[in-house]
């Protein structure tokens, strides 16, 4: 399925933060993530989240299974839990990682601890990520004992066994149904077809027991494109919540992006992500480009285009200083994501981006107004649209549009955590 056919918008209305407004006192919520720290954008959410959550008063419990907990947690009024457990990757004994992904008891047993002290007429148990070190127990767990569930699905593991949609030997979005018949027989995985067979169990195991049958009925999106993708895999009778993440950016003055001439990518260097295509457009147009983060695709782009940059993995103010030297931000992703938040954080900054039309990041750009849309996968129409942003009127036009675009409704924490409130109270109210 292609952005077209999902049916996408350029951006996904939501209610202006101005006009949100929660009714009702304090909450008991229950943050569930696999990780206890930042090491992706799903952690990430479910941190600052329940630090401003607490902020709000309302009593927030934390359970993880991987350690070690986030230094701002732990200064926090966040009651952290953790189980001490293996992520199941980096488990060394691959016996107790294959059990633990199908179904953690431990993790479910420390689930039923905590919301034994707890009202369920008055508590949330809002579940970040599972799929990598908690499984769908945790979910199962809450129904048993008659807990309220929102799941905020930050990829596509709730129907997809790999997750993405994606099948990484080809290198393409997978239009395969999920758990069909030709799913099931394709190697799709990056790990190799029995680590398939593996997802494949887990994920029957997850629809039949972890999420109970269909029981889970609510749940928040990030994207039109990514509730697109996933509304056939979800209960006909369930709710779809569209609460963005939050980017926390102070206001500055816009980059003056006639000055710079290097174009910027944000993020882990894999193959989904499609940077050999923004390599191979920068090498025949001899441009400058600068690859910020780290991954497995780097030997590869160094060897594509050697005068290519590559930072590794930077600090939130290196990444700032890159975005603020660059004309543009360019995200090829060949997959379908979720929300970039790249694409803000480059926006906020006054920064144009080139996105493929066939990722969630084009919600986030409106073409020809605050960036430019290519084909997804194009090389040639990529290397098109960033040689048209040499255009310094084009480049300044799309800069200011992007930065005014922004700043006119930011996506700010206050923004993110007044919805989740009135999320809260929305799935409260169904048990009525």
């Amino acid at each position: 399925m292609t952005a077209s056919e999902a049916g996408i918008s350029p951006r996904l209305t939501e209610i202006p933060a101005s006009q949100l407004s929660f009714q009702g006192g304090s909450l008991e919520v229950v943050v569930v993530n696999d990780f206890a720290h930042v090491n992706g954008g799903a952690a990430k959410v479910a941190v600052d989240s329940a630090l401003a959550l607490v902020q709000r008063g309302h009593s927030v419990t934390f359970l993880a299974a991987v350690p070690p907990v986030a230094t701002e947690l732990v200064q926090s009024a966040v009651r952290v839990v953790v189980t001490g457990q293996h992520d199941i990757k980096s488990d060394p004994s691959r016996v107790r990682a294959i059990v633990q992904g199908i179904w953690n008891n431990n993790a479910s047993g420390k689930l039923a601890q905590i919301l034994s002290e707890c009202d369920p007429s008055n508590t949330i148990v809002h579940v970040h990520g599972w799929s990598k070190a908690l499984s769908s127990s945790v979910v199962h767990e809450a129904f048993l004992l008659n807990f309220s569930v929102v799941i905020t699905l930050h990829d596509y593991f709730y129907a997809c066994p790999n997750g993405g949609f994606f099948n990484f030997p080809k290198n393409q979005i997978c239009s395969l149904r999920a758990l069909s018949a030709a799913c099931l027989l394709e190697n799709c995985d990056r790990d190799g077809y029995p680590q398939k067979l593996w997802r494949v169990a887990r994920q029957v195991v997850q629809n039949e027991y972890g999420f109970g049958s269909n029981k889970v009925k609510h749940f928040i999106c990030l994207s039109g494109l990514s509730e697109a993708i996933l509304r056939p895999y979800l209960p006909e009778n369930s709710k779809v919540y569209h609460v963005p993440n939050a980017v926390e950016f102070e206001k500055q003055e816009a980059v003056p992006v006639t000055n710079n001439v290097q174009f910027v990518s944000l993020g882990r260097l894999s193959p989904e992500k499609g940077l050999e295509l923004l390599a191979r457009a920068a090498a025949s147009m001899k441009a400058e480009v600068t690859f910020v983060g780290e991954g497995p695709e780097r030997a590869n782009l160094e060897h594509i285009y050697e005068k290519a940059c590559i930072t590794g993995w930077q600090p939130a103010s290196e990444v700032q200083k890159y975005l603020r030297k660059a004309r543009a931000l360019v995200q090829p992703s060949l997959w379908y994501e979720v929300q970039p938040v790249s694409v803000l954080e480059a926006a906020a900054l006054g920064l144009p981006a080139i996105v493929p039309d066939t990722c969630a990041a084009r919600e986030l750009v409106e073409d020809g107004v605050t960036g430019l849309w290519f084909h997804g996968g194009d090389v040639v129409d990529l290397k098109k649209k960033m040689s048209a942003l040499q255009d310094a009127g084009l480049a300044s036009r799309l800069g200011r549009g992007a930065y005014e675009r922004f700043w006119a409704d930011p996506y700010t924490m206050e923004r993110h955590v007044k919805s989740l409130e009135n999320c809260y109270r929305s799935v409260l109210q169904c048990r009525c």
